[in-house]
């Protein structure tokens, strides 16, 4: 069972550590801070909408238990990058825990325009490097830095250019942060997720989680689109001290999508039988 914010589930090290997650006003990013408050962490949601934010913050924070903060803050903003670490240092004595989760989605392709690929990457890939700058400066032996990957980023897609090629770049970023920072006692990881419930699906299924699940049964052995809790149980693994000889490497959180090749997972003899009823 998925714990909620309401009981506190026990995963060594986590309880009374502290951890920002970007992007995390809605979607996969507030179901990221769910799951770690589930197990004691304090949570500072960081992004730019305030409505969202503070409300995300209050429903965690309704056990009594001040769990949650909201900060709003712009990831491009360096400033900003700086205020919201202060902020969680003030707020909860301390920073263990680093969760890149903010994206944008922002691409056309090989017609992407020039302030397209800056802004794309902006976002995904330099203000998550700039936020693990930052960072570091304050994040003891122990501690644990998470950077969102994707199954985008390992595989090609007609039409898509600049989330692809961030996420590619950032989860070797991961690598070589692993590799930089182990020295002192902390490690760095990528999580991948593939087709996940959240607003970008929602909009293309029209809210129809059935639909979703529908569709996702052919790209996932699992059959269905993952949901953000999912997601979070495996960072909060990650950061857990159950994974303490585990760095430098991308875990897939993705109902078995990388596991297939461009057959799906189908026998060629199928495809042709399909195809060739298909086109008679």
């Amino acid at each position: 069972m998925t714990p909620t914010s309401s009981s506190v589930s026990s995963l060594a090290g986590l309880s009374g550590k502290t951890a920002i997650v970007t992007g995390s006003t809605q979607g996969l990013g507030a179901d990221v801070a769910r799951v770690l408050a589930s197990y004691g962490v304090n949570v500072v949601i960081s992004g730019r909408n305030t409505d969202n934010g503070q409300a995300l913050a209050d429903e965690i924070n309704q056990t009594g238990a001040k769990r949650a903060t909201f900060y709003q803050s712009d990831i491009q903003n360096d400033d900003d990058i700086q205020a919201c670490i202060q902020h969680a240092l003030s707020t909860f004595g301390g920073l263990n825990f680093l969760v890149n989760n903010a994206c944008s989605y922002n691409d056309s392709g090989v017609q992407s325009s020039r302030q397209q690929w800056h802004e794309t990457l902006g976002v995904n890939l330099v203000s998550a490097a700039m936020f693990c700058q930052f960072a570091l400066p304050h994040l003891k032996r122990g501690s644990v830095i998470i950077n969102m990957g994707s199954t985008g980023g390992k595989f090609g897609a007609a039409g898509r250019a600049l989330y692809p090629a961030s996420k590619a770049a950032l989860m070797q970023f991961t690598r070589n942060l692993a590799v930089t920072v182990a020295a002192d006692g902390i490690r760095a990881l990528s999580v991948s997720p593939a087709w996940t419930w959240s607003p970008s699906v929602q909009k293309l299924s029209q809210g129809s989680r059935q639909k979703a699940d529908q569709v996702g049964a052919h790209f996932h052995p699992l059959g269905r689109v993952g949901d953000g809790a999912e997601i979070g149980q495996a960072i909060a693994f990650l950061c857990s001290d159950g994974a303490s000889w585990m760095t430098g490497v991308d875990i897939p959180v993705d109902g078995g999508f990388s596991s297939l090749g461009p057959d799906q997972g189908i026998a060629p003899s199928q495809w042709f039988t399909t195809l060739l009823q298909q086109k008679n």
